[in-house]
Order: C-alpha cells, then structure tokens, then sequence
C-alpha cells in the first residue's frame, strides 16, 4: 500500500480533503533470547520492514474515530477525549485509545480530537507484535499532530501500560522497546531488568532472514505463558533459599549447575535451565555478530530452538518441523521459533540462493503432514517508530 492509496482511503473514509499525516512503527522479531524478558534476562530483537502505518489528522473537536483497513467490517470506531476507558466493543481500538489514555494520564497536552486510520502488514496472530506496533505508531502520531516531547523510553513504557493496566496483559516491555528503538540492519541487546541497551550490526553477508508463518492459532499461548512464568518463579524461590539472587537472569550456567539441586520440582528445574542457559546464549549471540561469525550465531538459533522444545516446552509439532526441517536444508545457517510458541512464526537465516527452494522444500513436507502450508516473508531489519515524511 502507497502513500496516495492510504491518503485516498483516509479522505474517503472521513470524508475530508484534507491532507493527513503519516507515521509507522515495526513489527519486530526476536532473533535469541526467548521466555528470557520476565525471568530478568536478556534479549535480542530487531524491528522489521512489515508494520503498522497510521494516517492521520488532529480535528477541531473532541472526537476520536478510528478505522483500521484490516478490519474493514468493524467500521469507524468513535469515543471522545473526555471517556477514554476500556470498551470491549470497541475491539482492536482499545490499543491506540489505551496509548492516548495514557497520554494524558501521563500529563500531555491533547486537547483535540483526531482521525486515525491503520494499515497493517503484520501477518494477524503470528506473534510478530502487532499490538505494540499499533502502540507505538499511535504514539509517534499523537507526538507529532501535538508537537509533544517525549523521551522515547517514556513512550515505549506507555506502550507496555496499555498492555499491562489498559488491556490486562502481563507482557514484559521488549516488544515496545524494539519497535520503538529500532534501527536498521541493527539488533538490540536489552537487559530486561536494568532497561540497558546496546546496537550490534546485524550483517548477513549473502543471506536473508526469512520469516515462516507456521499458520496454526496460537490458542495455548496465554495461558502456558502465565504457568512457565510460575514455575519460573517457583524455581527462583526455591534457589533463593540459598543464594542471594533477584532474578534467574543474574545467574551463570556454572552457578546454576552449582545450586539447581535446590528447585525441587523437575519440571520447574528444566524451565530455570533454559532461562539460564537462553540467557548466556543471547549475551554470547552478541559477541560472534560483532565479531561477524553468522554461522556461530546461527548454531545458537539451533540450540536455542532445542531449549525451548525439550526444557521450556513452548515449540509445538510445527514449530519443530519447520526448525528441523530448516536445519537439514543446504544454505540455512541457523532456524528457531520466534515469540511465545505453541503457533505463530519461526525464523530462518538462508543464503540468498537457496531462499526459493528452501520454501518449496518446506512447503510440501510441511503441507504433507498437517494438512495447511505455512506463509513466508523476506524481512529486512529497519529503523523504529516515526513519521514518513518521504513518498513512500
């Protein structure tokens, strides 16, 4: 979708000539460190080329409507400054109303109404943060129609309050931080706990990051989400009886290895082993890209990939099927899950000249044993969250 087709779809939708602004955040994909985030751990995502644009103008009144082009049958959702709570009718409006709520409960100046329309082209439930990406391209939008100074951070942890007090999901903040900070051809090493972050230049040489849609609803995800966080913190309290230690982040492998006798459960003790050990991978994922050594890097994927299905247990049969079959591939230097698991997307990191047969490869077996074929999508890894003011 070009600039001309949205601003001609905006001016139709809201029946204006007028001429409106234009703003885009990222989705973005995790490349390592995963279930890592709220075990106080690090991560290591990047923004993507697929996000979330929005069209928009500031009114003269106090109305806000909304309109999103991927749900074109939900029609112009409307609400007025002065009521800005949570409305389940008001469906996927409650992530940009949630971001001005918290605007101006954070003391901003918005004293008009706007007209926002959304286009997004994050594949729907494939868990590469749709949500946050409307977030945070309401945020650049509302900073720019109002000309407010805000600190990036400070936006990014409104974004993680929509999800965490407006919506009442309890996601940590690296979703809104990649999308926010993104930059291109750069990964993010982020510690969850401090909010420290550093860029690493993510140069594939003849390689492309290829994105699978294993296409299967991720219905487990929120609730197993809630029961690995558990054990997780299970495991920290039973460690904790020994060692002085805030999160299962602060811990080496060696001292894990040390006092992992203390978590009495064995499952609970598999969860916090790869809390650790993802971890270290993530830190160590960081040095071999500086260093630019992709095929060590992508042996991490590799091992991160079998963490998460053998001691996190969060991969499911397809996810598993579209890494190991990745692996066998010639050209793939390294293939995993991408986001909470049990459905969504994998990532695989595949030499430009094998990308078409790859995808056939993967195709037929995939659609062999399941009976529906998975989605590709050739991301590029770019810039984060601001207003287009080039053609597009």
């Amino acid at each position: 979708m070009n600039q001309n087709g949205l601003a001609q779809t905006f001016n139709s939708i809201f029946k204006t000539d007028e001429k409106p602004r234009f703003f885009f955040a990222p989705g973005r994909i995790n490349l390592i460190g995963e279930h890592t985030d709220y075990n106080g751990g690090h991560v290591f995502p990047a923004a993507i080329s697929f996000g979330t644009y929005a069209v928009a103008r500031q009114r003269p009144d106090q109305k806000l409507r909304f309109y999103s082009m991927n749900f074109p049958e939900r029609g112009v959702i409307e609400c007025d400054l002065a009521d800005l709570s949570f409305n389940p009718d008001h469906d996927w409006a409650n992530f940009p109303k949630g971001m001005i709520h918290h605007f101006v409960e954070d003391g901003f100046a918005i004293s008009y109404g706007m007209d926002i329309l959304f286009y997004g082209n994050i594949p729907n439930g494939a868990g590469l943060s749709s949500s946050a990406s409307i977030e945070m391209a309401t945020g650049v939008a509302v900073e720019g129609l109002f000309d407010i100074e805000i600190d990036r951070l400070r936006m990014i942890q409104l974004g993680q309050n929509v999800e965490n007090q407006y919506i009442g999901v309890n996601s940590g903040i690296m979703d809104q931080f990649a999308i926010g900070k993104g930059k291109k051809d750069s990964a993010i090493l982020l510690d969850c706990q401090t909010l420290k972050y550093s860029y690493a230049p993510v140069k594939l040489m003849d390689h492309e990051i290829v994105i699978i849609n294993s296409n299967k609803q991720r219905t487990l995800a929120g609730s197993k989400y809630n029961e690995r966080r558990a054990q997780c913190e299970q495991a920290l309290a039973d460690i904790r009886t020994e060692l002085e230690v805030n999160s299962l982040g602060e811990l080496t492998a060696e001292e894990f290895e040390q006092y992992k006798h203390l978590i009495e459960d064995d499952t609970n003790r598999k969860r916090a082993k790869h809390a650790v050990y993802e971890n270290e991978r993530t830190l160590l994922a960081l040095k071999e890209l500086e260093q630019g050594n992709i095929s060590a890097f992508g042996k991490l994927m590799n091992e991160s990939h079998v963490s998460l299905r053998d001691d996190y247990e969060v991969t499911g049969a397809e996810l598993d099927h579209i890494a190991e079959t990745a692996w066998k591939h010639p050209g793939v230097i390294g293939a995993r899950m991408t986001g909470a698991g049990f459905g969504g997307c994998a990532i695989a990191i595949v030499h430009q000249t094998q990308i078409e047969s790859f995808k056939e490869n993967l195709t037929k077996s995939y659609t062999e044993r399941f009976g529906f074929s998975p989605s590709f999508y050739e991301a590029k890894i770019s810039d984060g969250a601001k207003e287009l003011t080039e053609e597009f």
